[in-house]
C-alpha cells in the first residue's frame, strides 16, 4: 500500500521542520509550504491525504486555507495548528471546514495521533461513497443502460410518472428490467428516502401471501405465534412493488382491491382498519386482458392496475443497446472474479447481436457472466458464449426428434431450463412464462413418474 501524503503548512521554519520530521517518523510521504498561497498551490498540483496547517499567517491564514481547499477538494482532511487556543479560533477553523484541530506547543505523538484520525476519517469517508456507487450502480435510474429510441421513451415515461402517487403497471417479458424500472420510479420519485418492498406474488401459495402482503394477528391460523407486520405497513410513505401480479389468486384480488381504492388494510384475523399511504408498482410478463377474459383476474382489479402502464421492450428490439450491457456486465463480473478481461472482440460482439436473446437483459447477464468465469482469455470471443444451452423458445424446434410428444418436449424444455438458470426455479419459471407454483406442480409430476416425489 502506497504512504498516505501529508502537507504541512507553517510560515515558521522550526515549528515547519518540527511537525514534518513527526510525520517522516510516522512513515508518511511528507512535503512541506512556507505560507498558505504556497499551500493552496501544493494542493492543487499534487493533492494529499491529509493537510497540516497553521491558523496565523499571513497574508493568507489558516481559516482561508481550510476554505480554498475544502472548496476545491471536498475530501481532503485538514487539522489546523494554532497557538492560540480560544474558542473563537476553534470554532472558526472548524466551521471553514477543518476536521480537527492541535494546540501548540504539542508533542510528535500528539500531531501523530491527530493525522491519523484524519486518515481514519477519510478511509470512512472513501468507503462510504464506493458503498453509494455502489448501491446506485445496482439499483439506481442511472444503471438503466440503453441509448436506443425505445429506452429513451422508458426513460421519459419514468420522469413523468415518478412525481405522482399513481398506480404504475410495468408491462413486458420476463428479463426484461422490470423490478431496475420499478426501482427507477421508486428513487425518483419524493419517496425515495422511505422504503421500498417487494413481493414476489408468484412464488407464494394464497394464504402465505394474503399475510404477507397484510399481516396477520397472534393466533389468527395454525403457526401463527405472534403478530406479523405486512407488506402494505413495511412500505407506508413508500412503494410496494408486486412482481408478478398476474399470478395472485382470484380470491385475495378483492382484498387487494379493497386496499387500492380505500388505502387502507386489516391484518389476517384482526378487526383494526389500519390507514396506509403506500405507492403499487405491479408487473406482469403476461396479458392481464387475458387473464380477465379467462376469468382468472377481476376487470375492476385491472382497471385499477392499469392507471399508468410502461411497457418494456425486449431485447431483440432494441440490440444497438447490446454491446453496451455486455461491456457493463464484463467489466462487473471480470471485477467481481478477479479476471483481467478487458472486453469483447469484435466477433464476439456480432455474435451478441445476431442472436434473439429469448431470455432478454438477464439471459444477456448470464451468459456473460459464464463466458467471464469460464474463459482464460483478455477478450472474450464466440466460443466462449454457449449459446445451445439456451432454451429454444424462438430457435424452432432444435435438439427436438420427429415424433416427440408435446409433454416429453414440454418436460425437456423445463429441465433444460431449470439447467440454464441454475436451478433456479423463479428465475426458471419467468423465462419459461409460467408461475413457480405450476412449475413445481410440474416436477412433482415428473418426479412422481419415477417415485421422487418431493
Amino acid at each position: 500500500m502506497p504512504k498516505q501524503r501529508i502537507l504541512v503548512i507553517d510560515d515558521e521554519p522550526l515549528m515547519r521542520e518540527y511537525a514534518e520530521e513527526a510525520m517522516l517518523r510516522a512513515g508518511y510521504r511528507v512535503d512541506t509550504a512556507g505560507n498558505g498561497a504556497d499551500g493552496i498551490a501544493a494542493v492543487n498540483a499534487r493533492g494529499y491525504d491529509v493537510v497540516v496547517t497553521d491558523l496565523k499567517m499571513t497574508p493568507v491564514d489558516g481559516v482561508q486555507v481550510v476554505q480554498q481547499v475544502k472548496a476545491d477538494h471536498p475530501h481532503v482532511e485538514i487539522i489546523v495548528m494554532t497557538a492560540y487556543g480560544t474558542i473563537e479560533t476553534a470554532v472558526a477553523a472548524l466551521k471553514a471546514g477543518a476536521a480537527d484541530y492541535i494546540l501548540k506547543p504539542f508533542t510528535p505523538e500528539v500531531l501523530e495521533l491527530a493525522v491519523a484520525r484524519a486518515l481514519d476519517r477519510a478511509r470512512m469517508a472513501e468507503e462510504n461513497r464506493y458503498l453509494r456507487a455502489e448501491l446506485n450502480a445496482r439499483y439506481d435510474f442511472g444503471a438503466m443502460v440503453g441509448e436506443s429510441k425505445s429506452m429513451a421513451e422508458v426513460y421519459e415515461q419514468i420522469k413523468k410518472v415518478a412525481g405522482s402517487r399513481a398506480t404504475v403497471l410495468i408491462r413486458g417479458e420476463s428479463g426484461t428490467g422490470k423490478e431496475l424500472v420499478s426501482h427507477a420510479i421508486h428513487v425518483s420519485s419524493g419517496r425515495r428516502d422511505k422504503p421500498f418492498i417487494k413481493v414476489n406474488c408468484a412464488a407464494l401459495s394464497a394464504g402465505i401471501l394474503e399475510s404477507e402482503l397484510f399481516g396477520h394477528e397472534k393466533g389468527s391460523f395454525t403457526g401463527a405465534h405472534e403478530r406479523k407486520i405486512g407488506r402494505f405497513e413495511l412500505a407506508d410513505g413508500g412503494t410496494l412493488l408486486l412482481d408478478e401480479i398476474s399470478e395472485i389468486d382470484i380470491d385475495l384480488q378483492a382484498k387487494l382491491l379493497r386496499a387500492l381504492q380505500e388505502r387502507e388494510i386489516e391484518r389476517v384475523g384482526g378487526s383494526e382498519t389500519i390507514k396506509v399511504d403506500t405507492r403499487i408498482v405491479a408487473t406482469s410478463n403476461r396479458k392481464l386482458e387475458d387473464a380477465v377474459e379467462q376469468g382468472k383476474f377481476r376487470e375492476d382489479l385491472y382497471y385499477r392496475l392499469n392507471v399508468i402502464t410502461l411497457n418494456l421492450p425486449p431485447l431483440r428490439n432494441r440490440k444497438e443497446d447490446i454491446p453496451a450491457l455486455a461491456s457493463v456486465f464484463v467489466k462487473r463480473f471480470a471485477l467481481e472474479n478477479g479476471r483481467a478481461i478487458s472486453g469483447l472482440s469484435p466477433a464476439a460482439r456480432q455474435a451478441l447481436l445476431a442472436y434473439d436473446w429469448p431470455g432478454n437483459v438477464r439471459e444477456l447477464q448470464n451468459a456473460v457472466e459464464r463466458a467471464v468465469v469460464l474463459t482464460n482469455a483478455a477478450l472474450l470471443e464466440p466460443g466462449d458464449f454457449q449459446f445451445s444451452t439456451i432454451p429454444p423458445s424462438r430457435n424452432g424446434a432444435a435438439g427436438l426428434s420427429p415424433g416427440t410428444t408435446v409433454a416429453e418436449a414440454e418436460r425437456a424444455l423445463i429441465y433444460v431450463t431449470l439447467e440454464h438458470c441454475n436451478q433456479n426455479r423463479t428465475s426458471a419459471a419467468e423465462m419459461l412464462g409460467i408461475s413457480v407454483r405450476t412449475l413445481r406442480n410440474k416436477l412433482n409430476e415428473y418426479n412422481a413418474s419415477t417415485g421422487d416425489e418431493e
